[in-house]
């Protein structure tokens, strides 16, 4: 494993003392850096295609397994397919992450594509950082593509991040829910210069009991571009909600797309969408305790973000 994997790794996982508690694999460069599994959680390579099969065992209960992936030069484009199947009853944190290193010229991209599949009473907190660096002048990409089959009483969490840097991204999510399942998304994106990500849910309610809470908040600076758009669709008893609240600075710009789609009538379903600026009044207020304009912008928008 290399210096700039290493420094990655800390910004963007749990990497400590150059090492993870529990199950992980590390991928550097399209290659395993490091792969440990555990008496619970199994992580074997996939046959026929790049990336990983994941089997947690049914019950396992405060385990975590991480799988951060870094790209560290320009001119190289990952792909990766992750499957994760999570037995019955099992309770566990999904660790993701990727970071993406380029100082040169050419293009540099991390394209990860993970399915989900959550058997009756799974509980799964997934969390996901992204970021990009280095001096390079080439793009910098991530495009993660996520699909997540939820049985009955099963609950997938997920808490996503980009922390900067990245030149383009367009992020899918795709889900269908059974029978009491749930799907909660916490998404924040940051971007900056002429920087642009895209957001794209699409969640199908199957289930009676079924509910979805996907809430984004972004931050678009500079002369960035964010598109957000989102689909639930209410085919059973179930709830529904969606938000997206975005903050603009300098020339920043935003698209908010919401939709919904009700086909039964106890399908509940609601959209939110907010985009504007940071209140005169909240600067002032900050700047009266001695920040500068400059600190004071900045403790809003991390604050937001939060």
């Amino acid at each position: 494993m290399n210096q700039i994997t290493d420094e990655l790794l800390r910004i963007i996982s749990s990497f400590k003392d150059g090492t993870f508690q529990g199950a992980y694999n590390i991928r550097e460069d399209g290659q395993c850096a490091g792969r440990q599994s555990s008496e619970n959680i199994q992580i074997d390579s996939k046959q026929g295609a790049p990336g990983l099969e994941i089997h947690i065992k049914p019950g396992t209960k405060g385990e975590t397994v991480y799988i951060p992936a870094c790209v560290t030069h320009a001119g190289f484009d990952d792909l990766v397919y992750n499957d994760f199947f999570v037995g019955e009853g099992a309770d566990v944190i999904i660790e993701a992450g990727c970071g993406v290193h380029s100082d040169g010229e050419e293009e540099a991209r991390h394209n990860g594509i993970h399915r989900f599949i959550l058997e009756k009473n799974a509980h799964v907190v997934y969390k996901e950082k992204h970021i990009a660096n280095g001096a390079g002048s080439g793009a910098k990409k991530i495009d993660p593509v996520t699909d997540a089959e939820l049985a009955e009483g099963a609950c997938l969490e997920m808490d996503t991040v980009q922390l900067g840097g990245v030149t383009t991204t367009t992020r899918k999510t795709r889900a269908v829910l059974q029978k009491n399942a749930r799907l909660v998304v916490r998404e924040r994106i940051m971007t900056n210069g002429d920087e642009f990500a895209r957001t794209d849910f699409v969640v199908r309610l199957e289930g009676e009991g079924s509910a979805a809470d996907l809430v984004s908040r972004s931050v678009a600076r500079g002369n960035s571009r964010q598109e957000f758009a989102s689909t639930i669709k209410g085919n059973a008893p179930c709830t529904g909600h969606s938000e997206c609240d975005a903050i603009l600075a300098e020339n920043g710009t935003v698209l908010a797309q919401p939709g919904l789609e009700a086909n039964h009538v106890d399908a509940a379903l609601i959209h939110e969408a907010a985009i504007g600026k940071i209140a005169g009044e909240q600067l002032l207020k900050l700047r009266t305790l001695g920040l500068t304009s400059e600190e004071a912008e900045e403790r809003i928008i991390q604050g937001f973000l939060k």
